[in-house]
């Protein structure tokens, strides 16, 4: 059996948490797309071309420590503005969404361009001040000294070029169910998820 999920939203709504815990209750695999981008952009700060970057990730760079910073996290939407690497990481993702047995992907375009097939769109968002809340304290609990005025400003400078890029633009899917995580646990959101997915699989039985 074949069936996609495809979980989009902007940084720090959620939607990592919730596609990690619908992949794992539906035993579906998961790809957090992100990190491609975050590799490749890790790689480009290392000297590497962005598209040379994209074309030779492999599973080790995936895995890489440090995919997590802001410098990557800025260096990720920098390279994910350029059509010749979203071109070269295309392929490897949509052939995950189709692979045997169920796959959770979640990103930015995966709804609108990656999987517009997909059988379920979920767009995870929240409020900037959320966002920037969350983000913050996780990156507290990492060890780093950053203030909550800096995240903030981090994320919005994400949100509007991932927003404003030519190529695949952060947005939502026409038929994509809007989950906006502002003032919901992740026990409420996941909830939510797990139901949309059960319904639209019991649609295909």
């Amino acid at each position: 059996m074949t069936f996609t999920i495809a979980i989009d939203g902007p940084a720090a709504a959620g939607k990592g948490t919730v596609a990690k815990r619908v992949a794992a209750h539906f035993g579906f695999a998961h790809l957090d797309t992100g990190l491609l981008y975050r590799a490749t952009g890790r790689r480009m700060l290392d000297g590497l071309e962005p598209v040379e970057a994209a074309r030779g990730l492999g599973a080790a760079d995936l895995e890489a420590d440090a995919l997590r910073t802001p410098e990557v996290a800025q260096a990720a939407s920098r390279v994910a503005a350029l059509p010749e690497v979203r071109a070269a990481l295309v392929d490897f993702q949509r052939a995950f969404a189709r692979r045997a047995g169920g796959a959770v992907l979640d990103g930015r375009d995966i709804g609108t361009v990656i999987c517009p097939e997909a059988e379920v769109k979920l767009y995870v968002t929240a409020t900037d001040d959320v966002r920037a809340a969350r983000r913050h304290a996780e990156l507290c609990a990492k060890g780093m000294d950053l203030t909550l005025e800096e995240v903030l400003s981090d994320l919005q400078q994400r949100d509007a070029r991932d927003s404003a890029r030519a190529t695949a633009p952060l947005k939502a899917a026409e038929d994509a169910v809007l989950l906006d995580t502002s003032e919901m646990s992740i026990e409420q959101a996941v909830a939510v998820a797990l139901r949309v997915t059960a319904e639209r699989l019991a649609g295909q039985g």
